[in-house]
């Protein structure tokens, strides 16, 4: 299957996998209050550290490993068995582990924790790092929407109050623990378990390790804020502090969709010696990922003051004013994850990417620590914009003599230029237009779509790009 095919399907089934917790955000957040929405989400971040320790750090090292594999069917039949002990062993003790936590450790949040538990066990038949290493998005994308959309019915169905959370949990639980097996059949007739040693197993465990750390720092300051705000400001901040980052969690996907399929291609062609063409490759790549995160950057801060009393209810006006610096860490976001899976994975240069997350979850834990008490959920803003400014302050610091960082910086000033004007025109409109109604926030979206895409196409006319009219992603 062709990348453009694959990027399609997976991008697809990433934005669909977060919108769909979107879409019932504005039904739960006038269900269950703020409170029931912060008492959830410092569950769920609980279950998710979890989930990545059961990983460990498979989702990059699986992909990379098979990708390099996957021409050799016996060394992939060998290599994909030995991680998949590996990882039944490592998700098997995490499992006791949870169990550990939700009847000793858990408070208020313990029946949801529990509900919760089939995240967990899911870790053990997660192939999804197999499926990609070989190209197989197909499979994944459309065998995870089907269980993922009745989970959903079952929210809007059963879900009728704060002590129906646990229901929320269980059927989001259950829907990954059943896309995950039903994902499992499709790796017949393309990959064979055969038995292997423990100790070939136990060879993958350090490089996996490596990169669990790295995984392990970015849930630090993408889900242990949530947990710091509601220890420290009180679950209804954290209920504030949910429902914003929920918005820029969901653009992100668009970002992490590309990287992924990205990835088992760019370390192919590492394996091939391409290197002129994956030169051309992370050029193109970050020309494509600033324009897109740019939009959605500015886009967001231009109209979250609007959308988020709209979308979740008047009680969380606030956490539109949240949204707005939230917003900026999607350009962050975006320009460290085209080095992290174009540079830094494919060429096995892990330790890059662990001091830069490690950096950055250094920098989240102090700045929390200190404004949170002060600032409440704002803190953790900051906290964040400071901790996704660092990791590619840090990756910039370590590969500046390698990477032509003049050229893509250019691309950021570029689309940031055209990004704020995009704002300033929103923000008119916003001006001329102030009663606040889907149809006058509709006006200010479809006008800063033309104001974009017009100064983009205008742009790529005047430097002459060819981001349309060469097939870039078929290299």
């Amino acid at each position: 299957m062709s990348t453009r095919k694959n990027a399609g399907y997976n991008v697809a089934y990433r934005m669909f996998s977060v919108l769909l917790p979107l879409v019932i955000a504005p039904y739960l957040s006038r269900t269950v209050g703020t409170a029931g929405v912060g008492l959830y989400s410092k569950a769920w971040s609980i279950s998710y550290i979890f989930c990545l320790i059961g990983m460990l750090g498979l989702n990059d090292y699986g992909v990379r490993t098979i990708a390099q594999v996957r021409d050799d069917r016996e060394e992939l039949d060998r290599t994909f068995s030995a991680i998949w002990q590996m990882q039944l062993m490592v998700a098997g003790a995490t499992l006791l582990f949870w169990f550990g936590y939700v009847f000793l450790v858990a408070g208020e949040e313990r029946t949801i924790a529990l509900s919760l538990s089939l995240m967990s066990v899911s870790c053990m038949c997660s192939f999804d790092w197999c499926l990609m290493g070989l190209d197989q998005f197909k499979q994944i994308a459309l065998r995870n929407t089907a269980v993922k959309v009745i989970a959903t019915a079952c929210v809007f169905i059963f879900v009728r109050n704060k002590d129906d959370l646990w229901i929320y949990g269980l059927a989001w639980s259950l829907s990954t623990l059943l896309g995950n097996l039903s994902c499992a059949l499709s790796l017949k007739g393309k990959v064979s378990y055969r038995r292997v040693s423990i100790r070939e197993s136990l060879v993958h465990l350090k490089p996996c390790a490596v990169l669990f750390i790295s995984v392990m720092a970015v849930s630090i300051y993408r889900t242990m804020d949530k947990v710091m705000v509601s220890m420290i400001a009180g679950i209804e901040q954290n209920g504030l502090y949910e429902n914003a980052e929920k918005v820029i969690y969901c653009l992100s996907g668009f970002i992490s969709a590309i990287g992924t399929v990205m990835m088992p291609k760019v370390a192919h062609m590492q394996k091939m010696g391409e290197t002129e063409r994956i030169a051309r490759h992370i050029d193109r790549s970050m020309d494509l990922v600033i324009c897109m995160v740019s939009a959605m950057a500015f886009g967001v801060a231009a109209v979250a003051d609007r959308f988020a009393p709209l979308f979740y209810g008047e009680d969380f006006r606030y956490s539109g004013v949240l949204m707005v610096p939230l917003a900026f860490t999607l350009i962050m976001i975006g320009f460290a994850n085209v080095i992290r899976t174009q540079v830094v994975l494919p060429q096995k240069r892990d330790h890059i990417f662990v001091k830069s997350v490690c950096c950055g979850a250094a920098v989240n834990l102090i700045a929390n620590a200190c404004l949170i008490p002060s600032m409440q959920s704002m803190g953790a803003v900051i906290g964040t914009l400071a901790a996704e400014m660092t990791v590619p302050v840090v990756q910039y610091i370590i590969l500046r003599k390698e990477l032509p960082y003049g050229q893509y910086m250019k691309h950021v000033t570029a689309y940031a230029v055209i990004g704020g004007i995009m704002l300033l025109c929103v923000r008119i409109i916003g001006r001329l237009l102030p009663d606040e109604t889907w149809l006058n926030l509709g006006i200010q979206t479809a006008a800063g779509i033309m104001v974009y895409g017009g100064l983009c196409l205008a742009y790529w006319k005047t430097a002459k790009k060819g981001l349309f009219r060469e097939r870039t992603v078929h290299e």
